[in-house]
């Protein structure tokens, strides 16, 4: 079957149908929508809906995730510090995927039970939270989206915000200790062991950082990292997935591309035969980035398109190149 043929018959509707449909508050094994609406959000009810902030900044910038949250976020929001809920890593990497306890205990922290739709933004659009949202699939928290345009959109759509001091939640809950789906998450030994084998029998590894530093002719933003890629793997910078609005105050934010566009802009990146494979699911696909972080816009792209098998590697290119026994390509 051609590949324009299998994105007809499991895409069609339109995505904005996908983004607000079934937006009732669900019980334990529900699967939420992926994205949803501000609209869609501001509908829900408050009754076992919890909303997490998962802002994070790069490493070389000024802006304060936590300081921001401080001055604008969503009523009821809690702060989920994406560096903070992590397994602490042997080389110092932030934002690892937490294990199992210190993730069950987070979500008591937050009031959040097996049964409670998590909805999740940042302050970018689209940027930090879909790395949060992954977090929760991969637990098996199903019941759980992103807010598509994030904070800047939901201004844009007229809706409220609080400022100032969050007031301290009391409202812990139990959370039974989930079980991480293992297989969701790539090492750097199988990333390495992936990238020795023929190209037939590899996994599709997409790199989800800026051209220039998977061709090695752009710098890394970490000091002391070299540029360039793991070998065999494909560049997909993850803002090809994509779109940037202005609102009328001058904020700029991303959204999530539509279906058709997002079919488009994975064609045109990777080729038809690349492209063929992923949506067939007759590959595995890693995603990776700079830390994990953006590696997280590829993964919900990906699964927005249907494909099945997505796993994502967490050290990503920070953990890779600062080994000195690891093979770096580059294009140059």
């Amino acid at each position: 079957m051609s590949l324009s043929r299998i994105f007809s018959v499991r895409f069609r509707g339109s995505f904005p149908a996908l983004a607000s449909r079934n937006t009732r508050s669900m019980s334990t094994n529900t699967v939420a929508p992926l994205l949803l609406s501000p609209h869609a959000v501001n509908t829900l009810p408050t009754r076992d809906v919890k909303i997490l902030d998962a802002t994070w900044f790069m490493p070389n910038s000024t802006r304060s995730a936590r300081k921001e949250f401080a001055t604008r976020r969503i009523p009821r929001a809690q702060y989920l510090d994406l560096d903070e809920v992590a397994t602490p890593s042997e080389l110092g990497l932030m934002h690892m995927m937490p294990n199992e306890p210190i993730f069950a205990n987070a979500c008591e922290k937050f009031g959040i039970t097996p049964s409670t739709h998590v909805i999740l933004y940042d302050v970018h659009g689209v940027f930090s939270s879909p790395r949060a949202l992954f977090m929760f699939r991969a637990f098996g928290h199903t019941n759980s989206s992103v807010i598509d345009g994030g904070i800047p959109r939901w201004l844009a759509e007229g809706f409220p915000i609080e400022q100032g001091e969050p007031q301290p939640t009391h409202e812990k809950t139990n959370y039974p200790v989930p079980e991480l789906k293992t297989s969701l998450i790539q090492s750097y030994d199988q990333i390495v062991k992936n990238s020795e084998l023929s190209p037939r029998a590899r996994s599709l590894v997409l790199d989800a950082r800026a051209r220039g530093r998977f061709d090695g002719t752009a710098p890394e933003p970490r000091p002391g990292l070299p540029s360039g890629h793991i070998p065999g793997s494909f560049s997909l910078p993850f803002t090809t997935f994509l779109k940037e609005h202005r609102s009328s105050n001058g904020d700029t934010y991303t959204t999530m591309l539509r279906i058709p566009d997002l079919h488009r802009a994975l064609l045109d990146a990777v080729g038809p035969a690349v492209a063929e494979l992923i949506i067939n699911g007759d590959k595995k696909i890693i995603t990776s980035c700079g830390s994990g972080m953006t590696a997280g816009v590829l993964w919900l792209g990906l699964k927005l398109l249907g494909a099945q098998t997505v796993a994502l590697y967490d050290e990503s290119w920070t953990g890779y190149a600062m080994r000195s026994s690891s093979k770096i390509e580059t294009s140059t």
